[in-house]
C-alpha cells in the first residue's frame, strides 16, 4: 500500500497502523477485525517527520518504521530532465525554451543543495561538475566517492524543482513570451527569492551568489555556442587542426622530422603550434611531453582495436582544439556581433550564424538573435 503524505493524516487513524503492522489486522468502527497483509510505503516531508518523532506519543509507531531519507537530485543533467518533463506536462509546452536555459536553472538549484567540501582545491562548481560525471583535473573517482560520503544529509535541503518551475511560470504570465532564455529564467528565480517565505536573509545572499555563478557558467556556454557557429565547417576545421597536431607530436615523440607537402623539404616539429593548443587546457612546459605521449598511446590502443582515433575521443584534447579555434576567431566574432550598423558582409555572416544556430543547435529566430546580441555585449566588456 502506498500512503502519500502519511503524517498529514489524523493521528487517531495512524493508531490503526499499530495493530496492522504488529498483528496483521485492524479494527474499523463497529466491524470485526479485518485481516490485512500489507507493506506500507509512506511519504512525508522532513519537517513533518521531525515533528512526528519529537512527540513521545508516537514512539510505538516509530519503532515499526524503517526510515529512508530521499534527498533532492544532485546532478545538473538529471535536474534539467526534471524541468523539461514538468514543462512538457504543463500549459507552458507551447513556449520555446532556448538551449541552456534549463541548464542555467539546474546549476543554480544544484548549488543550493551541495555542501562545501573539506577537500583542498575543490570548490562547489568543481564538485557540481564531478557529481554530474565530468572529469576534473587533479581529482579521481576516489575523491568523488569521498565527497559523496562526507555529508550524509547532503541534498536534504536547498531549492526544490517546483520553485524553479513556478518562477518560470510567473515570468511567462507577466510577459507574452514566444521564447524564454537563460537570462529570463535566472531573472525570474532572483525576483522570487524575496517572496520565498522559508528563505532566511543569509540564505538569500547565498542564493544570489549562486545565481551569479549560474549566469557566469551560462556566459561561457553562450560564447562557445556562438563561436562554434562562426566556425565555417567546424568539424572539418577541427579535424584539420587535429591531424596537424598529431603529425607534429608523433615527430616530436619519435625524434624525427616532418616533410613539407609543398616543397618536400624536411622540417622540425612545430613547437609553436603544439604549445598553442596545449596551453588552452593548462598543459605546462614540464607536462607537455607526458601529454603528447599519452595521446600516442591512446592512438595505438584504438589502432589495435581497428578503430580510428578522432579528436572527440579524448575530452581534454577536444577541449584544447575547440578553444584554439575559438581563440583564433574571437576578434571576428567580437566585431560582427557588436556592430550596431553591420555592413553587407557582416550582415551576411550574422544571418549565416543565426541559420546554423537554428538548424543545428535548437534555437528559434528570437533566441538566436538575442544570443548574438548578448555575446556581442560580453565580448565588449
Amino acid at each position: 500500500m502506498e500512503f502519500q503524505e502519511m503524517l498529514k493524516c489524523d493521528e487517531k487513524f495512524l493508531w490503526n497502523l499499530l495493530s496492522l503492522t504488529q498483528e496483521g489486522n485492524f479494527k474499523a468502527g463497529r466491524f470485526a477485525l479485518i485481516s490485512a497483509d500489507e507493506l506500507i510505503v509512506a511519504h512525508t516531508n522532513e519537517s513533518e517527520y521531525k515533528a512526528f518523532i519529537a512527540n513521545k506519543k508516537n514512539e510505538a509507531l516509530q519503532s515499526r518504521m524503517i526510515v529512508m531519507p530521499i534527498p533532492y537530485n544532485l546532478k545538473v543533467s538529471e535536474e534539467e530532465k526534471i524541468y523539461a518533463k514538468l514543462i512538457s506536462q504543463s500549459d507552458m509546452k507551447h513556449i520555446h525554451i532556448a538551449p541552456h536555459a534549463l541548464r542555467a536553472a539546474a546549476i543554480f538549484s544544484i548549488l543550493t543543495r551541495l555542501k562545501e567540501t573539506k577537500k583542498q582545491g575543490m570548490d562547489l562548481v568543481k564538485k557540481m561538475r564531478m557529481y554530474d560525471g565530468e572529469e576534473i583535473e587533479g581529482y579521481k573517482e576516489a575523491d568523488l566517492k569521498e565527497m559523496q560520503s562526507e555529508y550524509l544529509e547532503e541534498g536534504m535541503s536547498g531549492v526544490d524543482p517546483r520553485y524553479v518551475i513556478n518562477r518560470i511560470s510567473s515570468a511567462l504570465i507577466k510577459q507574452d513570451f514566444e521564447c524564454i532564455n537563460a537570462l529570463d529564467v535566472l531573472r525570474a528565480i532572483k525576483d522570487g527569492l524575496d517572496q520565498h517565505a522559508s528563505i532566511t536573509k543569509d540564505e538569500r545572499e547565498r542564493y544570489l551568489n549562486f545565481i551569479a555563478v549560474a549566469r557566469k557558467e551560462y556566459d561561457e556556454l553562450a560564447k562557445k555556442e556562438v563561436q562554434k557557429a562562426f566556425v565555417y565547417s567546424f568539424e572539418e576545421s577541427a579535424k584539420t587542426l587535429f591531424e596537424n597536431y598529431l603529425d607534429n607530436i608523433e615527430a616530436f615523440c619519435n625524434w624525427s622530422k616532418l616533410r613539407d607537402p609543398l616543397t618536400d623539404e624536411e622540417m622540425h616539429p612545430d613547437e609553436r603550434l603544439m604549445r598553442s593548443i596545449e596551453e588552452q587546457i593548462g598543459i605546462s612546459e614540464n607536462a607537455k611531453k607526458a601529454f603528447r605521449e599519452e595521446i600516442l598511446i591512446r592512438i595505438s590502443a584504438y589502432s589495435r582495436k581497428n578503430k580510428k582515433f578522432e579528436y572527440h575521443n579524448h575530452d581534454r584534447l577536444r577541449e584544447a582544439i575547440e578553444k584554439k579555434l575559438f581563440t583564433d576567431l574571437k576578434d571576428i566574432v567580437k566585431i560582427t556581433t557588436s556592430t550596431k550598423t553591420p555592413d553587407a558582409n557582416q550582415l551576411k555572416r550574422m544571418n549565416e550564424v543565426s541559420r546554423r544556430l537554428i538548424e543545428g543547435h535548437g534555437y528559434c529566430p528570437v533566441c538566436a538573435n538575442e544570443l548574438l546580441k548578448y555575446v556581442g555585449s560580453l565580448l565588449n566588456r
